[in-house]
C-alpha cells in the first residue's frame, strides 16, 4: 500500500512539472517509427535520452525537414527530464520570442529573460517555422535570442530543433551578425543530429488519402496509382 502511495505522489509531481514546463504534447521514444528513418543513428538518440548531456551542460541541435521526428525527440527528452526531476521548459521558437517581446511592452522583460535562462534544460522547437512578430521599436529576434543563449551558454543545456539550414537563421532572425554569434555559442559546439529522411506526417497523410480513395471506389475498381 505504501509503495502505491509513493508511486502516486511521484506521478503527481511529474505531472506538475510537465504542466508548468510548457510541454503540451507528451511524446515517448517507444512510439517513434524507427524503421521510417533508417539512416538515423538510433544508438545516439537513445544515449541522448539518458540526458547525460544535460548533466554535462552540453547543447543539442537537431536539423531536418518538417515531419522527420525532430520535435518528437525533443518532446520525449523533455518528458524524461520531468521524470528525472530536471528543471525544463519547452517552447516553439516564435512563441518564446513573442513572450520576451511582450516583456518589452509591459516592463517584465528582465524577469521573463531570467525565467527562460534558469532551467537546466531549455527546449527551443521549430526554429524557422512560423513568422517572427516585431514592431519597429523592438530589437530583432536575433538580438532577443542572443541575450538568452548568451546567458545560458556553458551554464545549462539548450536543445534546439530547426526546420531550416543553419545558414538561413540570419534571414529568419533578422540580423546576420548576431545570428553568427548565436551559432558560435550554440550550434558550432553542440551535439549535432541531422535527420536526412522523408516526412512521416506526409507519409501518414498519403496513406489516409489512399485509404479514403479505396473506401469510396466502386466495387471492382482500383485507385489510380501516383504518377
Amino acid at each position: 500500500m505504501l509503495g502505491v502511495e509513493v508511486a502516486h505522489k511521484l506521478e503527481k509531481r511529474i505531472a506538475r512539472r510537465v504542466d508548468t514546463s510548457g510541454l503540451v504534447e507528451r511524446k515517448a521514444l517507444e512510439a517513434f517509427e524507427w524503421s521510417f528513418q533508417p539512416k538515423l543513428d538510433k544508438a545516439l538518440v537513445m544515449e541522448l535520452a539518458r540526458l547525460d548531456f544535460v548533466r554535462r551542460r552540453e547543447d543539442l541541435v537537431i536539423t531536418g525537414k518538417s515531419g522527420t521526428g525532430k520535435s518528437h525527440f525533443l518532446k520525449a527528452f523533455g518528458l524524461r527530464a520531468c521524470e528525472q526531476g530536471i528543471s525544463m521548459r519547452y517552447a516553439r521558437c516564435v512563441d518564446l520570442l513573442d513572450d520576451l517581446h511582450a516583456g518589452l511592452a509591459d516592463g517584465s522583460y528582465a524577469r521573463r529573460l531570467k525565467a527562460w535562462a534558469r532551467p537546466e534544460l531549455l527546449i527551443i522547437d521549430d526554429v524557422g517555422l512560423g513568422q517572427v512578430k516585431k514592431r519597429e521599436d523592438e530589437p530583432t529576434a536575433a538580438h532577443t535570442l542572443y541575450n538568452l543563449i548568451d546567458r545560458r551558454y556553458g551554464r545549462v543545456s539548450t536543445a534546439v530543433s530547426s526546420n531550416i539550414a543553419l545558414s538561413d537563421w540570419g534571414r529568419f532572425l533578422g540580423d546576420a551578425t548576431l545570428t553568427a554569434a548565436i551559432l558560435d555559442r550554440l550550434a558550432m559546439h553542440a551535439i549535432r543530429i541531422d535527420i536526412d529522411g522523408p516526412s512521416y506526417r506526409q507519409h501518414v497523410a498519403k496513406e489516409r488519402s489512399h485509404k479514403r480513395a479505396n473506401d469510396t471506389s466502386p466495387a471492382g475498381d482500383s485507385p489510380t496509382p501516383d504518377a
